[in-house]
């Protein structure tokens, strides 16, 4: 069902939500202004430094009304209500605008025509990207072009911008040109918009009914909270999820306290209900509201706190620079951002969105772009282990290509409160924001959630992450026709115990398992139930009398010239307190 809000006269909108994205200096503000019709408590850069900068700082929203468009009549809707979310160009707050990206269903992108797509710009793609399905370009400043030479300028830009969207999700999407703020921000205000008739009959034949529900416990992103005098305190915010009704009790869990809905508006309209995608002012019982500055709220006892999480993860192809298990990102879920340690690994797509905890995980040291390039890495590991000898200790640490996922284990260096499934956004926010690079390192969704505060030993070794890992020595006896001895596998000083009952491999195919030390130098006497075939014996056999001849320090294969090696491989679950070894 679609989103709805009904006021004192009953009228029934349909709320959509647009999301103002692009490089500082675009023009977002003045194409805000140049639309709305209703500006809400934070709308237009009411912040104090704002206005000072002249820049964006923080959200902003206004509204404005359309007719129902054509394709979405007998819907039983009145009017459009389409809440406009202005979020902030400067790099570096890029979190508020992930926090922003999340609560809107259609991208409006700003470009400035005079300078095309910049850092910022392509980032805000990259959120647009990750947060929503639905895009369009606007083409702003068209009136700084000089006008003989602006068609042809428009013209060229919008191509421009078209082969930049080719390889995104937005391939295809619509160029649109304007002047939100003509003779730029310092011109008088009775100068008139170019263009933004010709964007509203645009926007309202991109318009569509959202999937949104008034069923489901309630959960409201707050964005802005202030108080009134004799009223209460008031938080301004979106509806994520369920709906909510005067007198209904909400939770504020970063404050551990419940209030009382006393009142609602939406844009300076009072309301009886709000459901999920609504703007929606909720005036509550009194508390301070220096408190809260972004947070969830939410039915009592629903949303849960996280100590750590588990989410499905892409990289971003635009970060250029590795994303490495052990490395520390910005990690932003919803209104939050925290310092978080990411440990990656792949394995099978989750089961109705839920983590499998009986399935195995292979480690990975890197998080992959792509299948093809683990599948490359998983080669070149599995010829490095074939060709490699001696004791060194080798690891895959990339997925087999038939592997589905990647995830993220992310520990949190402070709690979150979020939603279970919610996105989650790795970032490098500490790179230097005049580079030109793109921060955004890896996204994704949260599928197991961790709120244990000892999560580390009572649920992380439930989790079968694990190093596949290779150790290769070679034989340099037979000890009789059922056992040989080896060498080279292990260090001198190496405890073989933990690894007696391994099973292991020669390279002339039996199979064996390693009975324990022999002597103190680091050899080991390997069990062969089956016995060494003829042919094995005959190799070892031949060795061993050039080797008294001193012609050989080891047993070799005379017809490849190469030692007989004995193979070890086996699992180490990276989270196993144990350290056990597994195969």
């Amino acid at each position: 069902m679609a989103a709805k809000g009904k006021g004192e006269g009953g009228r029934r909108s349909l709320n959509f939500n647009v999301g103002i994205l692009g490089h500082i200096d675009s023009g977002k503000t003045s194409l805000a202004k140049a639309l709305s019709s209703v500006a809400s408590t934070a709308s237009f850069d009411k912040n104090p430094q704002s206005r000072e900068r002249g820049i964006t700082l923080d959200l902003g929203f206004s509204s404005f009304s359309m007719p129902v468009p054509a394709h979405l009549e007998g819907g039983g809707y009145e009017d459009v209500q389409v809440t406009l979310v202005d979020c902030p160009g400067h790099a570096s707050l890029i979190r508020t605008i992930i926090g922003g990206a999340q609560i809107i269903d259609f991208v409006i992108l700003v470009v400035d025509i005079t300078k095309g797509i910049q850092t910022q710009t392509a980032e805000c793609l990259v959120i647009g990207e990750i947060t929503c399905s639905h895009l369009m370009v606007v083409l702003n400043k068209t009136d700084l072009t000089e006008e003989s030479k602006r068609d042809a300028h428009i013209s060229k830009m919008t191509k421009r911008i078209s082969k930049t969207l080719e390889s995104t999700a937005f391939s295809g999407a619509l160029v649109v040109p304007v002047a939100a703020k003509p003779g730029g921000p310092d011109a008088p205000p009775s100068q008139t918009a170019h263009g933004i008739d010709n964007l509203v009959q645009v926007l309202s034949s991109k318009v569509f009914v959202p999937e949104r529900s008034a069923s489901g416990p309630f959960v409201f992103s707050v964005d802005h909270c202030f108080p009134i005098r004799g009223q209460g305190t008031v938080m301004t915010g979106t509806v994520l999820s369920g709906s909510v009704a005067l007198n209904d009790t909400i939770e504020i869990p970063f404050l551990k306290v419940t209030k009382k809905v006393k009142s609602m508006q939406m844009f300076h309209k009072p309301v009886q209900t709000a459901m999920q995608g609504d703007r929606v002012g909720i005036c509550v019982t009194q508390f301070d509201p220096k408190q809260v500055e972004r947070c969830l709220v939410a039915a009592p006892g629903y949303l849960p706190t996280l100590e750590a999480g588990i989410a499905q993860v892409h990289k971003v192809s635009y970060h250029k620079f590795p994303c490495t298990t052990g490395a520390k990102f910005h990690v932003t879920i919803g209104h939050e951002t925290v310092m978080g340690k990411a440990t990656f690994f792949s394995g099978p797509l989750p089961v109705n969105r839920e983590f499998d905890l009986e399935a195995e995980y292979p480690f990975l040291e890197e998080l992959p772009d792509s299948k093809t390039k683990v599948a490359e890495a998983k080669a070149g590991s599995d010829k490095e282990a074939a060709e490699g000898h001696g004791h060194r200790e080798r690891e895959t640490n990339s997925e087999p290509a038939t592997q589905e996922s990647h995830y993220a284990l992310l520990e949190f260096e402070k709690p979150v409160t979020c939603l279970p499934d919610s996105i989650a956004i790795g970032s490098r926010l500490d790179t230097d924001v005049h580079s030109n690079i793109c921060r955004i390192a890896f996204h994704g969704v949260l599928v197991h959630t961790m709120r244990e505060r000892d999560y580390a030993s009572s649920v992380l070794p439930r989790i079968k992450v694990f190093k596949l890992k290779f150790r290769q020595g070679i034989v340099e006896r037979i000890h009789d026709e059922r056992s040989v001895i080896g060498k080279s596998l292990f260090k001198k000083e190496t405890n073989i115990q933990p690894f007696v009952g391994l099973r292991v491999q020669l390279s002339t195919g039996e199979v064996g398992t390693i009975e324990g030390s022999f002597g103190a130098s680091g050899k080991f006497r390997v069990a062969i139930p089956e016995g060494l075939k003829e042919t094995t014996q005959q190799i070892l056999a031949a060795a061993s009398r050039k080797k008294g001849k001193g012609k050989a320090a080891g047993v070799q294969d005379d017809a490849t010239g190469e030692p007989v090696k004995i193979t070890l491989t086996f699992r180490k679950y990276i989270f196993d307190p144990h350290k056990r070894m597994l195969q």
